[in-house]
Order: structure tokens, then C-alpha cells, then sequence
């Protein structure tokens, strides 16, 4: 059977990455594929990637052995910064072969894989090696999450065109309508990025995840995505 590797990444910090990765896990999970989810790098916790926590939590399933064990997130750090700050702080380096050897092993296993990134594409991963760098090392087919606040539209055109002049393949453009503070604007930003997406990445799906309340009890449906 193929095997698939989506990376998730985001316009910038808190834009909805972990709810995206993990309804897009649940939509393929309830569809009878067996899919998990990884986390390159998680700052600003201990112990197990508190994205990865949320993840199995909007899959209503428990943490998996491949979580206790951190396969699904190699690398954890205290400090909350971009991965290389954080690292540096606890005098670590991340070892980039460690988190595809940690690929590797969930393909095993696994015939989905989705990857979240930290932060945006631009994020420093090392002190020499951002998280695009890593995408476009890999080749793999991006899921960009959007959001509605103020400035996303600048920082979504900013990310598609870092996309496209790497050449790296746009699977779908995921808008999140959270934290929905002027509707007006909402609908705006999402029709004005649909409309962008259709003219310049036109073989590339658009989604929208609405304003949820709770999480455990909604589903949504990315027909296509694959």
C-alpha cells in the first residue's frame, strides 16, 4: 500500500496547526486509515508534546506507545521559542536525522503520517536550517494553515509565495476561522484567499475549520485531500 506524508505548517504561531493536524488525523482515522501524527520539535512543555496530546484528543483515542516513547516527538524542550533558542538553552542540538529516522520507523507502522511544524516555514529549526529547508529536503507536500486575524492575509500570501519559490507542492490551503473577532473581516480574508489560491495554486484544495467550541465532538470533512 502507498505510503503518505503530509507536512502541516502555518502562517505563523497559533494560527490552528494542531487543530488542523488533528482533524484531518480524526477525518482519516474515522475513514479506516491508519494514520498518525508527529511533531518535529515541541517547546514549551515536558514529558510528552502537549500538541501531540491534542492530537489523540480530537481523535477521541488514548496516547499511543509511539507518544510514550517520543517517536512522535523526538525533541521536547522547556523554553517556549523557535526550536533553535530552545535548544541552545539546554545546551542541545537537534540532530535533523534523528526526527527522519523517527519518520522512518511511524512508516513502518503507519500508511499516513502527518507531520506538524513549530511555528512558520521560516522558523529555525538549527542555527543553519529552517523548517522549509527541512520540508524541501524531504519534498514534502505542505498543508499551510491560515487564520482570520488581522495580518493573515499578508502573512498567507508571504508563506505561498516562500511555497512557490521553492517549487514545493501546496496540497491545500486550510483557512481557521478562530478567533473570529470581526466577521467582516473573516469573510473577507477567507474569500479573498480562496479566490488567490484559484488563480495561483490552482490544483490545490481549500478548506475551512470553523469556530469550534468543543473539539471532541466535531468533525470535519476533507474530501479530495488526498
Amino acid at each position: 500500500m502507498k505510503k503518505y506524508i503530509f507536512f502541516i505548517s502555518g502562517i505563523d504561531t497559533d494560527c490552528g496547526k494542531t487543530i488542523a493536524t488533528g482533524f484531518l488525523a480524526k477525518y482519516l482515522y474515522k475513514s479506516g486509515k491508519k494514520v498518525i501524527t508527529q511533531k518535529i520539535v515541541q517547546t514549551g512543555c515536558t514529558e510528552i508534546s502537549e500538541d501531540i496530546e491534542n492530537h489523540r484528543k480530537i481523535m477521541n483515542i488514548s496516547l499511543l506507545e509511539e507518544d510514550k516513547n517520543r517517536l512522535t516527538c523526538p525533541y521536547i524542550f522547556r523554553f517556549p521559542a523557535s526550536p533553535h533558542l530552545a535548544a541552545k538553552i539546554e545546551n542541545t542540538e537537534i540532530d535533523i536525522e534523528i526526527i527522519n529516522n523517527s519518520t522512518k520507523k511511524l512508516l513502518k507502522k503507519y500508511d499516513y503520517v502527518l507531520i506538524e511544524g513549530a511555528g512558520g516555514l521560516l522558523v529555525p529549526i538549527t542555527s543553519n536550517y529552517s523548517t522549509i529547508d527541512f520540508i524541501a529536503k524531504n519534498k514534502y507536500p505542505i498543508i499551510l494553515v491560515s487564520s482570520s486575524k488581522l495580518g493573515s492575509i499578508n502573512h498567507t500570501l508571504l508563506s505561498l509565495e516562500a511555497i512557490k519559490s521553492r517549487g514545493l507542492e501546496l496540497t491545500a490551503l486550510i483557512f481557521n476561522e478562530f478567533p473570529n473577532k470581526n466577521p467582516i473581516i473573516t469573510e473577507d480574508t477567507k474569500q479573498y484567499l480562496q479566490n488567490y489560491l484559484n488563480v495561483n495554486f490552482p490544483k490545490s484544495k481549500f478548506y475551512t475549520i470553523p469556530e469550534i467550541n468543543n473539539i471532541t465532538d466535531f468533525n470535519i470533512t476533507f474530501e479530495e485531500i488526498i
